[in-house]
């Protein structure tokens, strides 16, 4: 992708709103398009840092909107919290699996969805597990399994994000790609 004002000023637009979308009360936990996000800007962006700026800026704005409804108590939910750190490395590892799609493709981009959700639910409840997050479960396999199956209502919702986000990005990326090369050759 070329950085242009326009494409500048579209990706801001991305980030504000995909940041607001996700302190949107009652919005179902886990339905996000941050995966997406992450998983388009390593697929598509070349500028490698502006890559991993996208999703992660959004995410910082929609903690700290988070954070100051909280404040307000206007949610229960803190917007910034132990171990969020983590999170945000996650999200960067995201954006890492997004370089290797070599071809996109609509069976690549639903594919790696798919392994970007995974990879994110297999680790990120690891680490909520082995530091006694959540429901602090036993340091046993079972209370292994037990957060993986905390996180169950959350990855199911994640995966419908991420494949509806990533259509909506890359969709829309391909439209105006093929609509800009038209407009340069007719």
């Amino acid at each position: 992708m070329r950085l242009n004002r326009n494409t500048i000023i579209t990706l801001i637009i991305l980030i504000v709103v995909a940041a607001l979308y996700r302190v949107i009360p009652q919005r179902p936990m886990g339905f996000a398009p941050h995966w997406a996000m992450a998983l388009f800007g390593g697929a598509v962006i070349k500028d490698k840092r502006l890559a991993f700026a996208f999703p992660i800026f959004s995410m910082f704005i929609s903690d700290l909107l988070y954070h100051l409804l909280y404040i307000n108590g206007l949610t229960e939910l803190a917007g910034f919290y132990e171990g969020q750190l983590l999170n945000y490395l996650l999200f960067a590892g995201m954006t890492v699996i997004g370089f290797m799609m070599r071809k996109i493709t609509v069976v690549n981009i639903a594919i790696f969805s798919v392994i970007v959700c995974v990879a994110f639910f297999l680790i990120s409840n690891f680490f909520v597990w082995y530091g006694g997050g959540g429901w602090a479960r036993p340091h046993t396999f079972q209370g292994l399994m037990m957060s993986y199956e905390d996180g169950l209502p959350f990855f199911r919702n994640s995966i419908y994000a991420t494949l509806a986000f990533s259509a909506l990005l890359f969709g829309a990326w391909r439209f105006f790609s093929v609509r800009k090369e038209k407009v340069i050759a007719g």
